[in-house]
């Protein structure tokens, strides 16, 4: 996949992440409907995968341990169902003070912020209350691939 997207995100902070892919739609011939959208998206995942990174507490979807944060990493957080989970794993996570749901054992945990990642969420009507009711409009779902189309094309 892109090495310029891992490179930034094993190397970059948050902002200087953001403002690369801000700098780089600019450039692209994207509609300004997709600008708007893209930013935030990328702004909610890395706001829960940097702290993670941080604490070396990486995994995927499925809970298996990884080392990097990488760009197949962070695709694979894109899809909209993950992040969905993601936010569950790491409420439950904090409320119990260490990380649940993973092949991690017995490791240390720090409380992840999971303001930014639950206001976007809920901003594409993504239930965060019920884990077992999975339910938003596919339009959402479908904005979401078309999304991550876009971020890959930039890289």
């Amino acid at each position: 996949m892109s090495d310029k997207l891992s490179e930034l995100l094993q190397n970059n902070t948050k902002v200087e992440i953001l403002k690369y892919i801000e700098n780089a739609l600019e450039k692209s011939d994207e509609a300004p409907f997709w600008k708007e959208k893209i930013v935030p998206f990328i702004d909610a995942i890395l706001s829960v995968l940097l702290p993670l990174k941080k604490q070396n507490l990486l995994f995927t979807p499925e809970g298996k341990i990884k080392q990097n944060l990488d760009s197949t990493l962070f695709y694979e957080w894109t899809d909209l169902i993950s992040l969905r989970t993601l936010a569950f794993t790491l409420e439950l996570s904090n409320a119990q003070n260490k990380l649940l749901r993973t092949s991690y054992k017995d490791v240390e945990y720090k409380k992840i912020d999971l303001e930014v990642l639950g206001r976007y969420l809920s901003s594409y009507k993504v239930n965060l209350v019920d884990e077992d009711h999975l339910d938003f409009p596919v339009g959402n779902y479908n904005l979401h691939i078309g999304m991550v189309t876009i971020i890959k094309s930039l890289f």
